[in-house]
């Protein structure tokens, strides 16, 4: 048999389509087993009972928001315990095939979060400078391109959550630093990457000034990410949002204070496409 007749393996999606969502093929492989006899029909009703969430008491936990929206089930971490937050990553490690994200924690939940992933044979990255751990699981090929740009480099924590957020999500990111309006001519050097991303995320504190700008010469939507970064009359990155509401470039949208999350995951959907 030559190279060119080689049959592909059962579950192939035809060539020319994107991969079958992993939760999509697993669903297909139990319905198929009870179709088949080899799965009983108890224990499909009990896949099935945990397949939109796991209620722990303390927190439901969404198995199924990956399949139903292309994102995956974030865990914010302050205001919970570390016996919470264990909790609910083992739910998610156990009835979820996406990515786990935990966020806003410190090194010592890192740690043991980290040490529950290793003993399931799986990696934890942890990002100490927004205080992020994630486990990739089932990541997208990457697609589209979203250009992330700080105003400074005090920044770059909330810009990192963005970068890592959509980098989970399946979309081809590049962080670009420290080009606020205090130097114009060091974001006009950048002029190629604007003109070529499919969405733009702006991340800023201050004045916020630079969403302004960007927005003026992009062509595609820019997610503008406000920070608490600034001194002055800043209160907190409260000048930052209103000061990005307030803009008269008509294509930026604004997202809360300090919200990579946010500014990531809006800006892989719109830079990944349907």
């Amino acid at each position: 048999m030559s190279a060119d007749e080689v049959t592909p393996p059962a579950g192939t999606p035809p060539a020319g389509t994107a991969p079958r969502h992993p939760h999509a093929v697993a669903l297909q492989e139990l319905l198929r087993g009870v179709a088949e006899g080899s799965v009983p029909v108890a224990d499909a009703t009990e896949s099935l009972r945990r397949l939109p969430f796991s209620d722990l008491g303390f927190a439901r936990v969404d198995h199924n928001r990956s399949l139903r929206q292309g994102v995956v089930e974030f865990v914010y971490g302050p205001g919970k315990t570390r016996g919470q937050l264990l909790a609910i990553v083992e739910a998610q490690l156990d009835h979820d095939e996406s990515s786990v994200v935990v966020t806003r924690i410190g090194a010592g939940d890192a740690a043991a979060i980290g040490a529950l992933a290793e003993s399931r044979g799986l990696k934890a990255d942890w990002r100490e400078r927004p205080g992020l751990l994630v486990i990739p699981r089932s990541v997208p090929e990457a697609r589209g391109r979203l250009l992330v740009l700080t105003a400074g480099t005090s920044d770059l924590p909330v810009a990192e959550e963005a970068e890592t957020v959509a980098s989970l999500l399946g979309a081809g990111v590049r962080v670009i630093a420290d080009v606020g309006v205090a130097g114009l001519h060091r974001l006009l050097e950048e002029l190629p990457e604007i003109e070529q991303a499919d969405a733009i995320i702006v991340v800023a504190g201050m004045d916020a000034a630079l969403a302004s700008v960007v927005g003026g010469l992009a062509r595609v939507p820019v997610i503008a990410c406000p920070t608490s970064v600034g001194y002055g009359a800043t209160f907190g990155g409260l000048s930052a949002l209103l000061a990005m509401l307030s803009s008269c470039a008509p294509g930026v949208a604004v997202v809360g204070i300090d919200d990579g999350v946010g500014a990531g995951t809006v800006g892989a959907l719109i830079a990944r496409g349907r």
